[in-house]
């Protein structure tokens, strides 16, 4: 996500005090502040997103950051599907991390998600939205909330609406009705004298026209665009070496630091000697933190070595005595005092306890980010999912006015949810130290630092009730121990008479933050493997068994059908192979797979092939979209089988690649996937592949061997 439902009903509904007028005003006034910062020569600017240049090149200005997910190439789509741009002339650049590019469009989104009263926030007025937006800082990447929301409200409209003043001046040039002009490849087209004017040298006179918001949208059967596999606009940088990410980037006169914090999170640095890093040739500053320890040196090799010099001590913020084994009886304990279901006369009550650990997002780029404080003035470059949450946090890190601070957002190597700033250390660590040299200076965390200093997704322990009976769920508890509430992502996509979820909260020393596909991940895993309990308990098939509770003629039960029957559910298999089954709704999809499973000679789980069926409405680049369902799955798997992060004395145990183990090419799966295009609301891509892997494969390894997976990673338990 990256937004709290209650921090962003809150802020917006905090301005509503400044009247509606002032709103206005406001957001007036930010509109001519994005044309100012993008507006180069006689070109038109449309709505802050869309900028149409003298030589007809139509520039996107994205609020999401690239790291790798492809929404850039499905948001230009959208714009030129609307817009009838030549796509040969479509170009995309990260919008600048500037109040007046704050995402409303992504704020009407998730403010009618998270209210759940859409049709109340669909008639508010578009200024208002805006400045909700501002007033949170809103320019995030997460949630799969890019094309959905980003895309449907706010780009196909800024194309629309561009395309309509467009069409308006083309008239009034060529002394037609607008009713007998048409557009087609960045050109408006008079058929009947076959006049026709280049978008170009129409845009910056169709920018000064009042827009409408309110324009209508092209029907499906028009679409030119949307549905199209395009190859991704970001693809040819990164294939030639041409895309800088953040730990590529350089300034003259830069030196490069490296840190090490408190072992234990919330322990403080209580002493270190400076003297033998110093003695190291290259290294030029070390800065005491609060909670660690930095070197400054000409060069990251010589920052290393000076670091590796140095042996400072740490205390543990009293907390050495917590490990992974203790945080679950907590949790256990927790979970322990929850209400218990009572099974009728001739029912079933079956109870089961789940568990899954802390997860690292291991991203391929570690943090690496640069700072230059000149002139009273503060610029950071890197890579994060909120650039403009950023640069009030550097900000505030620093104490200058965010005025004088400018963030340059990067692409970046992955993300996952770990590079939203609240989570995000490095902000706050690299605004502190620019501030006490007078050169540029690039952060970049070692990978033991990234693994042992996360913002994890949350460990978690849960116990799971339900009564059962005619091959039927008559009632579902389930208790659950964690930071925060997962309601939202812990519900079923199935039929049962009475269901409750029952959060305990439980905090510990660990920074708790997104990870891809948020709690779905924990609670797919959870409530799939247990409907398949249940399944079994009952006699039942567990493809049938799931059937018997989806309506007729849903969408849930045309997904679960077709990837079955893809997946050839029921028919023999090879001898040591086994199926199972999983369906998850997360962000507006839904997504059922089924893995083909083996064991290795080792006793280690082996998937040999996974089929997801998706419905998210409208698949706006199915060649983007199977890739980000297949990168959901397999990372998925990775995580069932062999990931997770523990705690001994404290402090987190994993550090680097050798003990915290990502899955490897020769271990993926063949991976088939499949659309529906039913037209519904559109949903998210990025994150709802992943849910469904985990318990898809736990139940396979349960029908390939009667034993029921109950804990992850599989490879930390006992042999399967």
């Amino acid at each position: 996500m990256g937004v709290k439902r209650r921090a962003f009903l809150i802020g917006g509904a905090a301005i509503v005090g400044g009247g509606l007028f002032a709103v206005y005003s406001a957001d007036s006034s930010n509109r001519k502040r994005a044309v100012e910062l993008t507006a180069k020569g006689k070109d038109g600017s449309f709505l802050s997103w869309v900028k149409i240049s003298e030589d007809d090149t139509v520039t996107v200005y994205s609020p999401h950051i690239d790291f790798g997910q492809g929404s850039h190439t499905a948001l230009a789509q959208m714009v030129a599907e609307e817009l009838d741009a030549d796509w040969t002339k479509v170009v995309v650049e990260h919008a600048p991390a500037d109040p007046a590019f704050a995402n409303s469009a992504l704020g009407r989104g998730f403010m009618a998600d998270m209210s759940g009263q859409p049709g109340v926030v669909a008639a508010l007025p578009a200024s208002f939205i805006s400045m909700a937006a501002r007033s949170m800082n809103l320019q995030i990447t997460g949630g799969s909330s890019a094309v959905r929301f980003t895309g449907q409200s706010g780009m196909r409209v800024a194309g629309a609406a561009a395309r309509e003043a467009l069409v308006a001046e083309a008239a009034e040039r060529l002394k037609v009705p607008v009713s007998e002009l048409t557009t087609l490849d960045s050109r408006v087209i008079h058929e009947k004298t076959s006049a026709s004017l280049r978008y170009g040298e129409l845009a910056q006179a169709a920018a000064a026209r009042s827009l409408n918001s309110d324009v209508k949208l092209k029907d499906r059967k028009d679409f030119r665009y949307i549905g199209q596999g395009v190859h991704r606009l970001d693809i040819p940088a990164k294939v030639d070496g041409s895309a800088t990410y953040g730990i590529d980037f350089t300034l003259p006169d830069m030196r490069v630091a490296t840190i090490m914090m408190a072992p234990v999170r919330g322990g403080k640095l209580t002493s270190v000697d400076t003297a033998p890093a110093l003695a190291v040739k290259g290294v030029e500053k070390v800065i005491e933190l609060e909670d660690a320890v930095l070197v400054i040196a000409k060069g990251y090799w010589q920052a290393t070595k000076g670091m590796q010099a140095l042996a400072p001590k740490f205390s543990d913020g009293g907390h050495g005595g917590l490990s992974t084994a203790s945080i679950y009886a907590a949790q256990d304990k927790l979970n322990a005092a929850g209400e218990k279901l009572v099974a009728p006369e001739g029912g079933k009550l079956l109870t089961a306890d789940y568990k899954a650990p802390f997860l690292h997002q291991a991203m391929m780029e570690p943090f690496a980010m640069t700072a230059h404080h000149k002139d009273g003035r503060l610029d950071m470059w890197g890579g994060l999912q909120d650039p403009l949450a950023a640069r009030m946090m550097a900000a505030e890190s620093a104490g200058v006015d965010a005025a004088k601070v400018m963030f340059h957002p990067m692409i970046m190597g992955g993300g996952f949810g770990r590079r939203f700033p609240p989570y995000s250390q490095i902000v706050d660590q690299l605004a502190k130290i620019a501030m006490q040299v007078p050169y540029p200076v690039k952060l970049i965390w070692s990978r033991e630092q990234d693994v042992q200093h996360g913002a994890y997704r949350p460990q978690v322990a849960a116990r799971l009730q339900a009564v059962t009976g005619k091959k039927r769920m008559a009632a579902w508890a389930s208790d659950y121990a964690q930071n925060d509430d997962a309601a939202a992502e812990g519900t079923v996509p199935y039929a049962i008479p009475n269901f409750e979820a029952r959060h305990h909260e439980y905090i510990s020393n660990q920074v708790n933050a997104y990870w891809r596909s948020v709690n779905a991940s924990q609670h797919g895993f959870f409530n799939e493997s247990f409907v398949d309990e249940l399944a079994v308990a009952e006699g039942e098939d567990p493809y049938t068994f799931r059937r018997n509770h989806l309506k007729a003629g849903s969408r849930q039960l045309l997904v679960l059908d077709t990837v079955a029957t893809r997946a050839g559910w029921g028919k023999p298999l090879p001898e040591g192979r086994a199926r199972g089954i999983a369906m998850v709704e997360s962000f507006g999809s839904i997504v059922a797979e089924v893995v083909e499973a083996s064991l290795k000679e080792d006793g280690t789980p082996k998937v040999h092939k996974a089929w997801a069926v998706v419905d998210c409405g409208t698949t706006v680049n199915p060649l983007n979209a199977a890739a980000q369902i297949e990168g959901g799955l397999i990372m998925g798997l990775s995580a069932a089988i062999g990931e997770q992060i523990t705690l001994e004395k404290g402090a987190v145990v994993e550090s680097n690649f050798n003990d915290y183990p990502i899955l490897k090419l020769a271990d993926s799966p063949e991976v088939d996937v499949h659309f529906i295009e039913s037209g519904a609301k559109m949903g998210g891509i990025g994150e709802p592949g992943l849910p469904p892997a985990a318990p898809a494969l736990a139940n396979a390894l349960f029908a390939l061997t009667g034993k029921r997976v109950r804990q992850l990673p599989i490879l930390a338990q006992a042999k399967v």
